[in-house]
């Protein structure tokens, strides 16, 4: 349990991180704390290096207090996206702002071996690039599914069992010898969106439907994201859904949302539509490519395909309905349409609206709102693996062995009180 010292860095350090125009004074009136703790703890984070003076701000009679801002510039954290088919790595410096990415494609199925030794190269290449062997402080990772919150690794997922038993923190820890944080991709999505996206950042209860090797949802509560005494809050891939019918999800159950609307759904349902010229579009990139992807059924769409927008809205209701018993559960007040979906959002979006206002509590739709996500997806996931990074190393749990890290502090230690 974190001491009242550390709780109260950790508070006034997340007051100065979210505004890049902070003064004392400010500070004082957002966390809580009375001035001359608040003095204290900037004292202390200001002689750790994490803080600096950026000039002064307004009077309000006496002397013009600083500004304070986080020492962006004092180190490095990695983040990395794995998605379905490919791997996102960035760097970024200790304010959250990315300052240079790697993407290539490859498929999760192919196993831990193969995917972590990709994450490995590319992050290596941006470490060394950005100069910050010698500064790199933590790695943050997101999953292509749910991750047991409790120990760290992927929860059991019937296509990816090598996941399920591989040691990926104590791995990567090992190799960039920084802690390492992992997490469901679809809640580090939810991350990235409540940065860039000023509605999601004012949203206190938020749903972020999102998707990795199925479908997600992160569930955010109080302003945090809900992960479930396992870190499987928001799982409603393997839900059952109302007039889904029986096709067999590889759970070995009938009916899960994945099955009937999730990446694998729309390849295999364009695929049919493809080879019984049900739709035109689709079966000329299956001539031309041999393969169906969830895009190609999205750019079918967009080009007037009577057959691929059908399986489009189909795909929506089924995961409106899913929503919808999510927002009768944890009544948000904002629902975002994150992950691939949102790429059809043309398409979806005003069938998923209207399945959640038609199935979910009256009460919880009053003033709900059902947005898309506000960035490209390619970008979410790795914008929230860096913030995850940051949130865990800046947490009262773990900030004392930051701190510890630091030089200046041990001078501090006898003047400041426990």
């Amino acid at each position: 349990m974190p001491s009242d010292r550390y709780t109260g860095l950790a508070a006034v350090l997340a007051a100065i991180r979210s505004s890049a125009d902070s003064t004392q004074p400010q500070i004082v009136e957002r966390v809580g704390l009375g001035r001359s703790v608040v003095a204290q703890r900037v004292a202390e984070l200001e002689a750790s290096g994490l803080v600096v003076s950026d000039g002064f701000g307004p009077s309000t009679g006496g002397r013009a207090p600083r500004r304070l801002r986080l020492h962006a510039e004092a180190g490095h954290v990695l983040g990395a996206d794995i998605a379905t088919n490919e791997l996102v790595v960035g760097v970024a410096d200790l304010g959250g702002h990315l300052l240079a990415t790697r993407q290539e494609e490859i498929e999760v199925v192919r196993g831990p071996v193969a995917v972590l030794e990709l994450l490995e190269r590319l992050a290596g290449e941006l470490v060394e690039e950005a100069g910050a062997a010698d500064s790199l402080w933590s790695l943050g990772v997101g999953m292509p599914g749910p991750v047991a919150w409790d120990g760290g690794l992927p929860a059991a997922m019937p296509t990816l069992p090598d996941w399920s038993r591989h040691p990926t923190r104590e791995q990567l820890s090992r190799r960039f010898g920084v802690p390492v944080w992992i997490d469901n991709r679809t809640n580090l999505s939810a991350l990235g969106e409540r940065r860039v996206n000023p509605v999601a950042a004012a949203s206190q209860h938020m749903i972020y439907l999102g998707g990795g090797y199925g479908i997600g949802a992160a569930v955010v509560v109080d302003g945090q994201i809900h992960r479930g005494a396992h870190g499987l809050a928001g799982a409603i891939d393997h839900m059952p859904v109302p007039g889904a019918g029986d096709v067999v999800c590889h759970c070995g159950r009938t009916g899960c949302l994945e099955a009937v609307a999730g990446r694998a759904a729309l390849v295999r349902d364009g695929r049919l539509l493809a080879e019984t010229r049900q739709s035109p579009a689709l079966a000329e990139v299956l001539e031309r490519t041999g393969r169906i992807r969830p895009v190609d059924v999205t750019e079918a769409a967009g080009r007037g395909d009577s057959a691929a927008r059908a399986l489009l809205h189909r795909s929506a209701t089924l995961i409106g309905r899913s929503l919808a018993t999510l927002v009768s559960v944890f009544d948000p007040d904002l629902v975002v349409v994150g992950g691939g979906i949102a790429r059809a959002r043309a398409h979806v979006l005003a069938a998923i609206r209207e399945e959640i206002y038609r199935c979910a509590l009256p009460a919880a739709t009053r003033d709900l709102r059902i947005e898309p996500s506000a960035f490209d997806q390619e970008i979410a996931g790795i914008t929230g693996a860096v913030e995850f990074a940051l949130g865990e190393l800046f947490s009262p749990e773990h900030l004392p062995a930051v701190l510890d890290a630091r030089d200046g502090l041990s001078s501090l230690d006898e003047d400041l009180p426990a």
